[in-house]
Protein backbone atom coordinates (compact mmCIF):
# COMPACT_ATOMS: atom_id res chain seq x y z
CA UNK A 1 0.00 0.00 0.00
CA UNK A 2 1.65 3.50 -0.65
CA UNK A 3 -0.54 5.60 0.79
CA UNK A 4 -4.23 5.55 2.84
CA UNK A 5 -6.66 8.45 3.50
CA UNK A 6 -7.15 9.10 7.23
CA UNK A 7 -10.25 10.64 8.69
CA UNK A 8 -10.82 12.77 11.87
CA UNK A 9 -7.25 13.08 12.24
CA UNK A 10 -5.75 16.38 13.21
CA UNK A 11 -3.34 17.30 10.53
CA UNK A 12 0.37 17.32 11.29
CA UNK A 13 0.02 15.15 14.38
CA UNK A 14 1.98 11.78 14.82
CA UNK A 15 -0.63 8.69 15.12
CA UNK A 16 0.96 5.22 16.09
CA UNK A 17 -0.88 2.15 14.52
CA UNK A 18 -1.17 -1.71 15.20
CA UNK A 19 0.68 -3.92 13.03
CA UNK A 20 -0.94 -7.87 12.66
CA UNK A 21 2.31 -8.87 13.83
CA UNK A 22 2.02 -7.16 17.23
CA UNK A 23 4.40 -4.13 15.83
CA UNK A 24 3.63 -0.58 16.58
CA UNK A 25 4.76 2.39 14.00
CA UNK A 26 4.78 5.80 13.95
CA UNK A 27 3.48 7.22 10.71
CA UNK A 28 3.95 11.21 9.60
CA UNK A 29 0.63 12.58 8.57
CA UNK A 30 0.47 15.50 5.94
CA UNK A 31 -1.54 18.33 6.19
CA UNK A 32 -4.91 18.22 4.16
CA UNK A 33 -7.02 20.34 2.61
CA UNK A 34 -10.39 20.28 5.11
CA UNK A 35 -12.05 18.04 7.70
CA UNK A 36 -8.88 16.67 9.34
CA UNK A 37 -8.67 15.15 6.25
CA UNK A 38 -4.64 13.55 6.01
CA UNK A 39 -2.38 11.54 4.15
CA UNK A 40 -0.06 9.01 5.49
CA UNK A 41 3.06 9.39 3.42
CA UNK A 42 4.81 6.50 4.14
CA UNK A 43 2.77 3.46 4.75
CA UNK A 44 4.70 0.72 3.43
CA UNK A 45 4.49 -2.53 5.47
CA UNK A 46 2.27 -4.98 4.18
CA UNK A 47 1.61 -6.55 7.93
CA UNK A 48 -1.31 -3.25 8.96
CA UNK A 49 -4.34 -5.28 10.35
CA UNK A 50 -7.53 -4.61 8.68
CA UNK A 51 -9.17 -4.03 12.13
CA UNK A 52 -6.63 -1.02 12.43
CA UNK A 53 -7.41 0.06 8.85
CA UNK A 54 -11.34 -0.14 9.61
CA UNK A 55 -11.11 1.74 12.66
CA UNK A 56 -10.05 4.82 10.42
CA UNK A 57 -12.22 4.31 7.33
CA UNK A 58 -12.51 7.56 5.07
CA UNK A 59 -16.54 6.99 5.48
CA UNK A 60 -17.06 7.95 9.00
CA UNK A 61 -16.01 11.36 8.20
CA UNK A 62 -18.79 11.45 5.58
CA UNK A 63 -15.96 11.09 2.45
CA UNK A 64 -16.15 8.58 -0.46
CA UNK A 65 -14.59 5.46 -0.50
CA UNK A 66 -11.29 5.15 -2.52
CA UNK A 67 -11.68 2.98 -5.35
CA UNK A 68 -9.83 0.24 -6.40
CA UNK A 69 -8.65 -1.63 -9.40
CA UNK A 70 -9.59 -5.05 -10.40
CA UNK A 71 -6.02 -6.71 -8.74
CA UNK A 72 -7.29 -4.20 -5.52
CA UNK A 73 -4.24 -1.82 -5.89
CA UNK A 74 -4.68 1.61 -4.83
CA UNK A 75 -5.66 4.22 -7.84
CA UNK A 76 -1.97 5.91 -8.48
CA UNK A 77 -1.37 9.17 -6.31
CA UNK A 78 -0.35 12.52 -7.17
CA UNK A 79 2.27 13.09 -9.49
CA UNK A 80 3.24 16.50 -7.36
CA UNK A 81 2.79 15.76 -3.41
CA UNK A 82 4.77 17.66 -0.66
CA UNK A 83 7.23 15.05 -0.58
CA UNK A 84 8.07 15.12 -4.38
CA UNK A 85 7.85 19.10 -5.18
CA UNK A 86 10.92 21.14 -5.48
CA UNK A 87 12.51 21.22 -1.98
CA UNK A 88 13.50 24.87 -1.93
CA UNK A 89 10.02 25.78 -1.92
CA UNK A 90 9.49 24.67 1.45
CA UNK A 91 12.18 26.72 2.72
CA UNK A 92 10.70 29.73 1.12
CA UNK A 93 8.78 32.31 3.76
CA UNK A 94 7.47 35.81 3.67
CA UNK A 95 6.91 37.32 7.11
CA UNK A 96 4.84 40.22 6.33
CA UNK A 97 2.11 38.35 4.84
CA UNK A 98 2.39 35.07 6.86
CA UNK A 99 -0.07 33.85 9.64
CA UNK A 100 -0.93 36.98 11.05
CA UNK A 101 -1.99 38.84 8.06
CA UNK A 102 -3.87 35.55 7.32
CA UNK A 103 -5.36 36.22 10.94
CA UNK A 104 -6.14 39.77 10.16
CA UNK A 105 -7.99 38.62 6.47
CA UNK A 106 -10.10 36.32 8.74
CA UNK A 107 -10.97 39.15 11.20
CA UNK A 108 -12.10 41.35 8.94
CA UNK A 109 -14.45 38.97 6.94
CA UNK A 110 -15.96 38.14 10.77
CA UNK A 111 -16.71 41.76 11.72
CA UNK A 112 -18.09 41.81 7.97
CA UNK A 113 -20.35 39.17 8.97
CA UNK A 114 -21.59 40.89 12.41
CA UNK A 115 -19.23 38.78 14.49
CA UNK A 116 -18.61 40.55 18.25
CA UNK A 117 -14.83 41.42 18.56
CA UNK A 118 -13.57 43.91 21.24
CA UNK A 119 -12.69 45.99 18.44
CA UNK A 120 -14.38 47.62 15.36
CA UNK A 121 -12.10 47.60 12.55
CA UNK A 122 -8.83 45.86 11.71
CA UNK A 123 -5.67 48.53 10.93
CA UNK A 124 -3.09 46.89 8.87
CA UNK A 125 -0.01 48.40 9.44
CA UNK A 126 2.35 44.94 8.44
CA UNK A 127 2.77 46.28 4.94
CA UNK A 128 4.11 49.26 3.01
CA UNK A 129 0.76 49.48 0.78
CA UNK A 130 0.83 52.96 0.64
CA UNK A 131 -2.59 53.28 -1.39
CA UNK A 132 -4.04 51.03 0.82
CA UNK A 133 -3.14 52.88 4.16
CA UNK A 134 -4.99 55.78 2.50
CA UNK A 135 -2.13 57.93 0.41
CA UNK A 136 -3.64 59.44 -2.40
CA UNK A 137 -2.10 58.77 -5.63
CA UNK A 138 -0.02 62.00 -7.63
CA UNK A 139 -2.53 63.17 -10.22
CA UNK A 140 0.07 64.00 -12.93
CA UNK A 141 0.89 60.42 -12.66
CA UNK A 142 -2.69 59.09 -12.92
CA UNK A 143 -3.74 61.48 -15.93
CA UNK A 144 -0.60 59.89 -18.26
CA UNK A 145 -1.48 56.59 -17.16
CA UNK A 146 -5.13 57.09 -17.95
CA UNK A 147 -4.26 58.68 -21.46
CA UNK A 148 -1.91 55.87 -22.03
CA UNK A 149 -4.70 53.49 -21.54
CA UNK A 150 -7.10 54.82 -23.52
CA UNK A 151 -5.96 57.37 -26.51
CA UNK A 152 -9.34 58.98 -27.13
CA UNK A 153 -8.66 60.98 -24.25
CA UNK A 154 -5.80 62.95 -25.48
CA UNK A 155 -8.45 64.55 -27.25
CA UNK A 156 -10.46 65.87 -24.06
CA UNK A 157 -9.70 69.70 -23.12
CA UNK A 158 -9.33 68.52 -19.35
CA UNK A 159 -5.95 66.83 -19.26
CA UNK A 160 -2.90 69.35 -19.29
CA UNK A 161 -1.01 69.69 -22.23
CA UNK A 162 2.23 68.33 -20.39
CA UNK A 163 0.69 65.18 -19.66
CA UNK A 164 -0.63 64.88 -23.10
CA UNK A 165 3.03 65.32 -24.64
CA UNK A 166 4.50 62.33 -21.91
CA UNK A 167 1.54 60.14 -23.11
CA UNK A 168 2.18 60.65 -27.24
CA UNK A 169 6.00 60.23 -26.22
CA UNK A 170 5.52 56.68 -24.72
CA UNK A 171 2.82 55.83 -26.95
CA UNK A 172 4.96 56.75 -30.23
CA UNK A 173 7.30 54.33 -28.20
CA UNK A 174 5.01 51.08 -27.59
CA UNK A 175 4.04 48.81 -31.03
CA UNK A 176 0.84 49.70 -32.58
CA UNK A 177 1.08 53.21 -30.19
CA UNK A 178 -0.25 50.72 -27.99
CA UNK A 179 0.38 49.99 -24.02
CA UNK A 180 -0.89 46.64 -24.46
CA UNK A 181 1.85 45.79 -26.74
CA UNK A 182 4.96 43.85 -25.95
CA UNK A 183 8.03 46.04 -25.52
CA UNK A 184 11.74 45.15 -25.59
CA UNK A 185 12.45 42.86 -22.79
CA UNK A 186 15.12 45.36 -21.39
CA UNK A 187 12.33 47.87 -21.37
CA UNK A 188 10.50 50.99 -23.68
CA UNK A 189 13.95 52.82 -25.34
CA UNK A 190 12.85 56.18 -24.10
CA UNK A 191 12.14 55.18 -20.60
CA UNK A 192 15.24 53.91 -20.49
CA UNK A 193 17.00 57.03 -21.45
CA UNK A 194 15.04 58.89 -19.16
CA UNK A 195 16.07 56.93 -16.34
CA UNK A 196 19.53 57.65 -17.49
CA UNK A 197 18.93 61.26 -17.70
CA UNK A 198 17.63 61.04 -14.20
CA UNK A 199 20.31 59.31 -12.66
CA UNK A 200 23.11 61.73 -14.09
CA UNK A 201 21.15 64.35 -12.21
CA UNK A 202 20.73 62.74 -8.93
CA UNK A 203 24.47 61.95 -8.57
CA UNK A 204 26.00 64.98 -10.08
CA UNK A 205 26.79 64.48 -13.23
CA UNK A 206 28.49 60.93 -13.07
CA UNK A 207 27.68 59.27 -16.62
CA UNK A 208 24.78 56.82 -16.66
CA UNK A 209 24.07 55.15 -19.87
CA UNK A 210 21.15 53.87 -21.22
CA UNK A 211 22.16 49.93 -21.72
CA UNK A 212 23.06 50.09 -18.20
CA UNK A 213 19.49 50.21 -17.62
CA UNK A 214 17.32 47.39 -17.20
CA UNK A 215 13.26 48.22 -16.30
CA UNK A 216 11.55 45.53 -13.73
CA UNK A 217 8.58 44.60 -12.06
CA UNK A 218 9.02 46.74 -9.03
CA UNK A 219 12.98 45.99 -7.77
CA UNK A 220 12.00 42.90 -6.34
CA UNK A 221 12.37 41.22 -9.54
CA UNK A 222 15.75 43.18 -10.38
CA UNK A 223 16.93 41.70 -6.57
CA UNK A 224 15.65 38.15 -7.74
CA UNK A 225 17.41 38.54 -11.37
CA UNK A 226 20.82 39.43 -9.82
CA UNK A 227 21.15 36.50 -7.62
CA UNK A 228 20.10 34.11 -10.09
CA UNK A 229 23.31 35.25 -11.73
CA UNK A 230 25.24 35.07 -8.85
CA UNK A 231 24.32 31.57 -7.31
CA UNK A 232 26.43 28.64 -8.61
CA UNK A 233 28.68 26.13 -6.68
CA UNK A 234 28.11 23.02 -4.79
CA UNK A 235 29.20 22.51 -0.81
CA UNK A 236 31.56 24.52 0.17
CA UNK A 237 31.84 26.35 -2.92
CA UNK A 238 28.11 27.40 -2.73
CA UNK A 239 27.25 30.84 -3.47
CA UNK A 240 26.83 32.81 -0.54
CA UNK A 241 25.39 36.35 -0.11
CA UNK A 242 25.59 38.76 2.82
CA UNK A 243 22.25 40.06 4.00
CA UNK A 244 21.58 42.28 7.06
CA UNK A 245 19.71 41.29 9.98
CA UNK A 246 16.69 42.90 10.22
CA UNK A 247 16.39 42.29 6.85
CA UNK A 248 13.71 42.17 4.59
CA UNK A 249 11.90 38.45 3.79
CA UNK A 250 12.13 38.92 0.22
CA UNK A 251 16.36 38.29 0.33
CA UNK A 252 15.94 35.31 2.74
CA UNK A 253 12.66 34.06 0.88
CA UNK A 254 14.72 34.80 -2.51
CA UNK A 255 18.14 32.84 -1.04
CA UNK A 256 16.04 29.94 -0.07
CA UNK A 257 14.44 29.07 -2.85
CA UNK A 258 17.56 29.61 -5.11
CA UNK A 259 19.17 27.39 -2.93
CA UNK A 260 21.93 29.77 -1.67
CA UNK A 261 23.74 30.41 1.31
CA UNK A 262 22.29 33.56 3.78
CA UNK A 263 25.18 34.86 5.36
CA UNK A 264 23.60 37.32 8.21
CA UNK A 265 25.51 40.53 9.35
CA UNK A 266 24.16 42.08 12.04
CA UNK A 267 23.13 46.09 12.22
CA UNK A 268 24.05 47.99 15.65
CA UNK A 269 20.73 48.41 17.53
CA UNK A 270 22.76 50.67 20.21
CA UNK A 271 23.94 53.04 17.53
CA UNK A 272 20.19 53.60 15.51
CA UNK A 273 20.88 50.56 13.22
CA UNK A 274 24.10 51.40 11.87
CA UNK A 275 26.22 48.91 9.89
CA UNK A 276 29.74 48.71 11.39
CA UNK A 277 32.59 46.84 9.38
CA UNK A 278 33.67 44.86 12.07
CA UNK A 279 30.75 43.08 11.60
CA UNK A 280 30.70 42.66 8.16
CA UNK A 281 34.74 40.91 8.61
CA UNK A 282 33.58 38.48 11.28
CA UNK A 283 30.39 37.50 9.11
CA UNK A 284 32.40 36.95 6.10
CA UNK A 285 35.29 35.23 8.21
CA UNK A 286 32.98 32.67 9.55
CA UNK A 287 30.88 31.97 6.07
CA UNK A 288 34.54 31.38 4.41
CA UNK A 289 34.32 27.91 6.36
CA UNK A 290 31.18 26.48 5.06
CA UNK A 291 30.46 28.98 1.41
CA UNK A 292 31.85 31.33 -1.12
CA UNK A 293 30.85 34.54 -0.33
CA UNK A 294 29.97 36.33 -3.44
CA UNK A 295 27.58 39.19 -3.21
CA UNK A 296 26.86 42.16 -0.20
CA UNK A 297 23.26 43.26 -0.18
CA UNK A 298 21.93 46.85 1.21
CA UNK A 299 19.19 48.28 2.07
CA UNK A 300 19.66 52.15 2.00
CA UNK A 301 17.55 53.62 3.63
CA UNK A 302 16.81 50.74 5.64
CA UNK A 303 13.79 47.87 6.01
CA UNK A 304 12.70 47.12 8.29
CA UNK A 305 14.62 49.33 10.54
CA UNK A 306 14.06 52.80 8.61
CA UNK A 307 18.51 53.67 9.22
CA UNK A 308 19.67 56.03 6.64
CA UNK A 309 24.10 55.61 5.79
CA UNK A 310 26.33 58.40 6.22
CA UNK A 311 28.40 58.85 3.42
CA UNK A 312 31.04 57.19 5.42
CA UNK A 313 29.44 54.57 6.00
CA UNK A 314 29.20 53.69 2.25
CA UNK A 315 32.74 54.52 1.27
CA UNK A 316 33.97 51.81 3.99
CA UNK A 317 31.42 49.21 2.42
CA UNK A 318 32.49 50.22 -0.96
CA UNK A 319 36.21 49.71 0.35
CA UNK A 320 35.19 46.35 1.64
CA UNK A 321 33.67 44.78 -1.23
CA UNK A 322 36.74 46.02 -3.10
CA UNK A 323 38.80 44.04 -0.82
CA UNK A 324 36.97 41.30 -0.38
CA UNK A 325 36.06 40.89 -4.00
CA UNK A 326 32.08 40.90 -3.51
CA UNK A 327 29.23 41.84 -5.65
CA UNK A 328 27.15 44.62 -4.55
CA UNK A 329 23.74 44.93 -4.35
CA UNK A 330 22.40 48.13 -3.17
CA UNK A 331 18.86 48.42 -2.51
CA UNK A 332 17.72 52.12 -2.83
CA UNK A 333 13.82 51.90 -3.16
CA UNK A 334 13.50 54.89 -0.19
CA UNK A 335 15.32 57.33 -1.68
CA UNK A 336 13.34 59.67 -1.57
CA UNK A 337 11.83 59.03 1.97
CA UNK A 338 14.70 60.48 4.65
CA UNK A 339 13.14 62.39 7.76
CA UNK A 340 15.66 63.18 10.22
CA UNK A 341 17.74 66.51 10.48
CA UNK A 342 21.01 65.84 9.51
CA UNK A 343 20.35 62.44 7.51
CA UNK A 344 20.67 62.76 3.67
CA UNK A 345 20.50 60.12 0.87
CA UNK A 346 24.08 59.51 -0.88
CA UNK A 347 23.39 56.87 -3.66
CA UNK A 348 26.25 54.00 -3.62
CA UNK A 349 26.70 54.76 -7.18
CA UNK A 350 27.65 58.48 -6.82
CA UNK A 351 29.70 57.57 -3.84
CA UNK A 352 31.46 55.13 -5.61
CA UNK A 353 32.63 57.51 -9.13
CA UNK A 354 33.11 59.74 -6.20
CA UNK A 355 36.29 57.78 -4.67
CA UNK A 356 37.77 57.84 -7.54
CA UNK A 357 39.08 55.17 -10.87
CA UNK A 358 40.62 52.87 -8.27
CA UNK A 359 37.09 51.96 -7.09
CA UNK A 360 34.78 53.36 -9.96
CA UNK A 361 36.52 50.79 -12.72
CA UNK A 362 36.33 47.79 -10.58
CA UNK A 363 33.33 47.45 -7.81
CA UNK A 364 30.67 45.89 -9.30
CA UNK A 365 27.16 47.12 -8.33
CA UNK A 366 23.82 46.14 -9.03
CA UNK A 367 20.85 49.33 -7.95
CA UNK A 368 17.80 48.72 -7.43
CA UNK A 369 14.88 51.98 -7.57
CA UNK A 370 10.62 50.94 -7.42
CA UNK A 371 7.59 52.92 -7.82
CA UNK A 372 6.09 51.47 -4.91
CA UNK A 373 7.75 53.58 -2.46
CA UNK A 374 9.16 57.36 -1.74
CA UNK A 375 6.03 59.54 -2.68
CA UNK A 376 4.55 57.55 -4.97
CA UNK A 377 3.24 54.42 -3.65
CA UNK A 378 2.37 52.95 -6.53
CA UNK A 379 2.42 48.96 -4.90
CA UNK A 380 0.28 47.64 -7.69
CA UNK A 381 1.35 49.11 -10.92
CA UNK A 382 4.70 47.14 -10.38
CA UNK A 383 7.19 49.26 -12.11
CA UNK A 384 10.68 49.78 -11.13
CA UNK A 385 14.64 49.64 -12.59
CA UNK A 386 18.30 48.41 -11.70
CA UNK A 387 21.27 49.76 -13.13
CA UNK A 388 24.47 47.53 -13.73
CA UNK A 389 28.25 49.46 -12.98
CA UNK A 390 31.25 47.40 -14.09
CA UNK A 391 29.39 44.02 -15.04
CA UNK A 392 31.25 41.55 -17.54
CA UNK A 393 30.12 41.71 -20.78
CA UNK A 394 29.32 38.71 -21.28
CA UNK A 395 27.33 37.94 -18.08
CA UNK A 396 25.47 41.19 -19.27
CA UNK A 397 24.40 39.42 -22.12
CA UNK A 398 23.34 36.34 -20.17
CA UNK A 399 21.87 39.13 -18.35
CA UNK A 400 20.25 40.08 -20.83
CA UNK A 401 19.22 36.27 -22.32
CA UNK A 402 17.61 35.74 -18.65
CA UNK A 403 14.97 38.56 -18.75
CA UNK A 404 13.90 38.05 -21.87
CA UNK A 405 12.36 34.81 -21.30
CA UNK A 406 9.60 36.68 -19.11
CA UNK A 407 9.29 39.11 -22.18
CA UNK A 408 9.21 42.74 -20.84
CA UNK A 409 8.14 44.14 -17.36
CA UNK A 410 4.45 45.38 -16.64
CA UNK A 411 3.86 48.37 -19.45
CA UNK A 412 2.12 50.53 -17.08
CA UNK A 413 4.60 50.22 -14.21
CA UNK A 414 7.50 51.48 -17.60
CA UNK A 415 4.90 54.34 -17.93
CA UNK A 416 4.93 54.38 -14.27
CA UNK A 417 8.88 54.66 -13.64
CA UNK A 418 8.78 57.02 -16.37
CA UNK A 419 7.01 59.48 -14.78
CA UNK A 420 8.63 59.33 -11.60
CA UNK A 421 12.50 60.01 -13.49
CA UNK A 422 10.82 62.53 -15.63
CA UNK A 423 8.08 64.33 -13.62
CA UNK A 424 6.36 67.98 -14.83
CA UNK A 425 9.24 70.41 -14.65
CA UNK A 426 9.04 74.71 -13.60
CA UNK A 427 7.06 76.26 -15.76
CA UNK A 428 5.08 73.07 -17.08
CA UNK A 429 0.70 73.13 -16.30
CA UNK A 430 1.07 70.30 -13.53
CA UNK A 431 4.27 71.61 -11.82
CA UNK A 432 2.67 73.76 -8.93
CA UNK A 433 -0.03 70.64 -8.55
CA UNK A 434 2.95 67.91 -8.43
CA UNK A 435 4.82 69.78 -5.97
CA UNK A 436 2.46 70.17 -3.48
CA UNK A 437 1.19 66.86 -3.77
CA UNK A 438 4.78 65.25 -3.41
CA UNK A 439 5.72 67.48 -0.66
CA UNK A 440 2.40 66.86 1.11
CA UNK A 441 2.82 63.49 1.02
CA UNK A 442 6.74 63.47 1.93
CA UNK A 443 5.67 66.18 4.86
CA UNK A 444 3.04 63.60 6.21
CA UNK A 445 4.98 60.82 6.55
CA UNK A 446 7.93 62.76 8.63
CA UNK A 447 5.41 63.80 10.93
CA UNK A 448 4.75 60.00 11.55
CA UNK A 449 8.01 58.90 12.05
CA UNK A 450 8.33 61.59 14.90
CA UNK A 451 4.78 60.46 15.89
CA UNK A 452 5.42 57.17 15.93
CA UNK A 453 9.01 57.05 17.80
CA UNK A 454 7.79 59.40 20.37
CA UNK A 455 4.80 57.69 21.05
CA UNK A 456 6.34 54.33 21.66
CA UNK A 457 9.20 55.32 23.61
CA UNK A 458 6.83 56.58 26.25
CA UNK A 459 5.93 52.88 26.55
CA UNK A 460 7.50 50.99 30.12
CA UNK A 461 9.13 47.98 28.09
CA UNK A 462 9.54 49.28 24.87
CA UNK A 463 12.38 51.00 22.99
CA UNK A 464 12.73 52.74 19.83
CA UNK A 465 15.27 53.78 17.31
CA UNK A 466 14.67 57.53 15.42
CA UNK A 467 12.80 56.52 12.04
CA UNK A 468 15.48 58.36 9.94
CA UNK A 469 14.09 57.13 7.14
CA UNK A 470 12.08 54.54 4.56
CA UNK A 471 8.03 53.66 6.04
CA UNK A 472 8.63 51.81 9.03
CA UNK A 473 9.25 51.46 13.01
CA UNK A 474 11.61 48.76 14.76
CA UNK A 475 10.80 48.66 18.16
CA UNK A 476 12.36 46.61 20.47
CA UNK A 477 9.91 45.16 23.38
CA UNK A 478 10.60 43.86 26.68
CA UNK A 479 8.83 40.34 27.06
CA UNK A 480 8.53 38.60 30.48
CA UNK A 481 9.77 35.31 31.14
CA UNK A 482 6.30 33.64 31.21
CA UNK A 483 4.85 34.40 28.42
CA UNK A 484 7.46 33.70 26.31
CA UNK A 485 7.43 30.38 28.28
CA UNK A 486 3.90 29.95 27.39
CA UNK A 487 4.80 30.88 23.67
CA UNK A 488 7.70 27.90 23.23
CA UNK A 489 4.80 25.33 24.75
CA UNK A 490 2.40 26.61 22.01
CA UNK A 491 5.44 26.11 19.58
CA UNK A 492 5.76 29.79 18.53
CA UNK A 493 8.12 32.87 18.78
CA UNK A 494 7.95 35.10 21.78
CA UNK A 495 6.85 37.93 19.23
CA UNK A 496 5.07 36.14 16.90
CA UNK A 497 2.59 34.87 20.42
CA UNK A 498 2.88 38.82 21.25
CA UNK A 499 1.54 40.07 17.88
CA UNK A 500 -1.13 37.82 17.53
CA UNK A 501 -2.31 38.29 20.73
CA UNK A 502 -2.32 41.63 19.85
CA UNK A 503 -4.21 41.30 16.91
CA UNK A 504 -6.97 39.48 18.46
CA UNK A 505 -7.52 41.70 21.34
CA UNK A 506 -7.00 45.35 19.95
CA UNK A 507 -6.88 44.28 15.65
CA UNK A 508 -3.72 45.80 14.98
CA UNK A 509 -1.83 43.77 12.64
CA UNK A 510 1.92 43.92 13.01
CA UNK A 511 4.39 41.76 12.00
CA UNK A 512 7.14 40.29 15.02
CA UNK A 513 10.41 40.74 14.28
CA UNK A 514 11.18 37.16 14.01
CA UNK A 515 10.29 37.37 10.40
CA UNK A 516 12.86 39.81 9.75
CA UNK A 517 15.51 38.72 12.12
CA UNK A 518 16.77 39.60 15.52
CA UNK A 519 19.72 38.95 18.04
CA UNK A 520 19.02 35.96 20.00
CA UNK A 521 16.95 37.13 23.25
CA UNK A 522 15.72 40.28 21.66
CA UNK A 523 12.32 40.68 20.48
CA UNK A 524 10.61 43.48 17.92
CA UNK A 525 7.81 44.09 16.14
CA UNK A 526 7.61 46.06 12.83
CA UNK A 527 4.99 48.42 11.86
CA UNK A 528 4.42 50.71 9.19
CA UNK A 529 4.22 54.58 9.64
CA UNK A 530 1.57 54.70 6.31
CA UNK A 531 -1.77 54.95 8.13
CA UNK A 532 -3.33 58.38 8.43
CA UNK A 533 -2.06 60.55 11.01
CA UNK A 534 -5.46 60.02 12.98
CA UNK A 535 -5.67 56.29 12.81
CA UNK A 536 -1.91 55.51 13.26
CA UNK A 537 -2.71 57.62 16.36
CA UNK A 538 -5.38 55.30 17.23
CA UNK A 539 -2.73 52.35 16.15
CA UNK A 540 -0.01 53.75 18.55
CA UNK A 541 -2.47 54.39 21.57
CA UNK A 542 -3.92 50.38 21.45
CA UNK A 543 -0.39 49.05 21.55
CA UNK A 544 0.49 51.18 24.31
CA UNK A 545 -2.68 50.13 26.26
CA UNK A 546 -1.85 46.79 25.56
CA UNK A 547 1.92 46.14 26.00
CA UNK A 548 0.38 47.40 29.54
CA UNK A 549 -2.13 44.65 29.63
CA UNK A 550 0.30 41.98 28.43
CA UNK A 551 3.46 42.84 30.81
CA UNK A 552 0.76 43.18 33.77
CA UNK A 553 -0.61 39.77 33.19
CA UNK A 554 3.00 37.91 32.81
CA UNK A 555 4.72 39.38 35.22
Amino acid sequence: MSAARIGCLSPGKLVRLSWSRGRGDTLAISRGCCGGVAVVRSLTSPHLSARAMAGLSSTRCGLPKESVTENGASPRGKVLTIDTMNPTVKMVEYAVRGPIVQRAVELEKELSEGRKKPFHEVIKANIGDAHAMGQQPITFFRQVLALCSYAELLNDSTFPEDAKSRARRILQSCGGHSMGSYTASQGIDCVRWDVARYIEQRDGGVECDPDDIYLTTGASDGIVTMLKLLVCGEGAARTGVMISIPQYPLYSAALAELGAVQINYYLNEDKCWSLDISELQRALEDARRYCNPRALCIINPGNPTGQVQSRKCIEDVIRFAAKERLFLMADEVYQDNVYAEGCRFHSFKKVLFEMGPEYSNTVELASFHSTSKCYMGECGLRGGYMEIINMDNEVKAQLTKLVSVRLCPPVPGQVLMDLVVNPPRPGEPSYDRFLKERTSTLSALAEKAKLTQEVLNTVPGISCNPVQGAMYSFPRINIPEKAVKEATEKGQEADMFYCMRLLEETGICLVPGSGFGQKDGTFHFRMTILPPADKLKTLLSKVKEFHHKFTQQYS
